[in-house]
Order: structure tokens, then sequence, then C-alpha cells
């Protein structure tokens, strides 16, 4: 049961509940424009973009990328730069242009609910396991950038 509670389930869980919803309970409501698709191609894209730039960085270091286990180092070059969180900032991104994409307007409200999942079940964790490993190291590195963006 562990493999359930990875971040990439958790969004292929919101992503399934929202082609659902846009297959069954539209309701009518759409925000089908050429805007709207480019928006969401934008924000797939820049998802996939920011994951993969991520797990390089995680291959790169030499250290785990899976959620809940110990970290072997504290990695603060590439998009960690900008983001303690890019992973989890690009899941976002992903779920909120699959919404768009789909035309799922009812769904936009699960993009704050998967946020607040990811944090609480993903990053409060782990910035603290961080914190504990690392300590002196995280408490500079959140002091120099901020969790999100």
């Amino acid at each position: 049961m562990k493999w359930l509670d990875l971040p990439p389930v958790w969004t292929l869980v919101f992503v399934t509940i929202a082609a659902v919803q846009a297959r069954n309970f539209s309701l009518g409501l759409s925000l089908a424009h050429p805007v709207t698709s480019l928006l969401a191609g934008l924000l797939v894209g820049a998802g996939v973009v920011l994951i993969l730039l991520a797990a390089m960085e995680f291959r790169r270091h030499k250290t785990t990328i899976v959620p809940h286990q110990a970290p072997a180092q504290l990695i603060q070059t590439g998009v960690f730069k900008r983001s303690r969180n890019p992973i989890y900032l690009g899941d976002l991104a992903l779920f909120t242009g699959l919404v768009f994409w789909l035309d799922a307007v009812l769904s936009l409200v699960l993009v704050p609910v998967l946020f607040w999942v990811l944090e609480t079940r993903f990053v409060i964790p782990e910035e603290d396991r961080l914190r504990r490993t690392f300590r002196a190291d995280f408490a500079r590195y959140a002091q120099k950038t901020r969790r999100w963006l």
C-alpha cells in the first residue's frame, strides 16, 4: 500500500476525478477557448519540465526522489534555487493544465485541494526531515529559497 502514498498517484487520482467530472457532470459549463487551450498547454508543459529538471537534480546529486525516505543530500542547485518543491509545483501546474484541457470547470476547485494534499502529506514531512538531517544548511536554504515560488 506504500505505493499509493506517492505524489504521482495522488495527481493521477485528481486527474481521473477531473476527467469523470468533465465527461459526466459538466453542467453545461465550459471555458473552451483558444486562449484556454494555450494556457492548458503551457501549464502542462511547464509542469513536465519542472518535474524533469528536478528529477535530473536528484539523479545528479545521487539522492532519493522518493518521499518519506531519508535524503543523502540537500539539493540547492538547478530548479531548487528557485523553489524548495519544484516537483510538487510541477504536479500542480500539470493538474491545472489538464483541468483546462479537459474543460473540467468544476474541477478547478480541486486545485487548492491537491495543493493541500501535497503540502500536508509530503512537503511538511519532507521539510521536517530535511530540517532534522541538515539543520543549519536547511535553515539557510529555507531563508533564501521560498517553499513554492
